[in-house]
């Protein structure tokens, strides 16, 4: 009979997105090569270990957002923010040169996250502060216009995979408004499942005292699992993702010990 072999699939270790066949992408991270899925992962992880922050892959608790989500045009566009006129509606002068301004940032997902932003942004020549609110996702940034103009710490942030904008309110309501609604749809299945499997849970411990055919135990055991699977697989997905990042997709086990 014909054998089959089962190819092991590849990774992008930036992104998590498989690595297409052929692809000959990588990065030398902590002194291993490392697999990349494109030459825009590639670029970012070459700019984070350039920078010194390799700290992040070890910290991080989801895949990082790839260079290739910013589109040209954005990236063209940041110029705009450089203009006094589009500055005056969020950003406020301090003195003759110094200006501060509140950003929102999209792709952040951990802590990791808001550290490896604060590190790389905060040591840009010129940059006097860079503060990012994990629970908000909003930073505040002030700089100095002399040395640095404001469309440079957006294609930094850039740079490393992050999308930064002024804030805008309305946006980010909408944002914080569709996160609920995720949150909310994944309680609703546990609860839901949680109360079904608990019903037939006391069946079984009735049944344990009153007596019970097998068949009906085995039916009511299959039942619950099916019931369970998904609260465990949809429900729960945040958590073990988070998990699995933090030790490394099973490669760093030392940082779940």
């Amino acid at each position: 009979m014909p054998t089959s072999t089962v190819a092991t699939e590849t990774t992008c270790f930036h992104c998590g997105l498989p690595v297409p066949p052929g692809a000959i992408y990588s990065a030398l991270i902590d002194g291993q090569s490392q697999p990349m899925c494109c030459h825009g992962c590639k670029a970012v992880a070459e700019a984070i270990v350039a920078a010194g922050l390799t700290d992040f892959y070890r910290h991080r608790t989801a895949p990082s957002r790839r260079a290739e989500d910013l589109i040209p045009e954005q990236l063209r566009g940041l110029a705009l923010y450089d203009r006094a006129d589009v500055q005056q509606s969020f950003v406020r002068a301090d003195g003759e040169q110094i200006r501060e301004a509140a950003l929102m940032l999209e792709g952040i997902v951990c802590a990791a996250c808001v550290w490896l932003n604060e590190q790389h942004v905060g040591h840009l020549p010129g940059v006097l502060e860079f503060r990012v609110n994990y629970s908000t996702h909003r930073a505040q940034v002030r700089w100095d216009q002399r040395q640095i103009k404001l469309s440079d710490i957006l294609a930094a942030v850039a740079a490393i995979g992050y999308i930064a904008h002024p804030f805008d309110p309305n946006r980010q309501e909408a944002l914080q408004k569709r996160e609920r609604s995720i949150a909310l749809r994944r309680l609703a299945v546990a609860g839901l499942g949680s109360m079904q499997v608990m019903m037939f849970a006391v069946g079984l411990y009735v049944g344990d005292y009153q007596g019970m055919e097998d068949w009906i135990r085995e039916m009511f055991r299959w039942v619950s699992l099916i019931l369970t699977a998904p609260v465990v697989a949809y429900s729960a997905q945040p958590f073990f993702s988070a998990a699995w990042r933090i030790c490394g997709g099973g490669k760093q086990g030392w940082m779940c010990r």
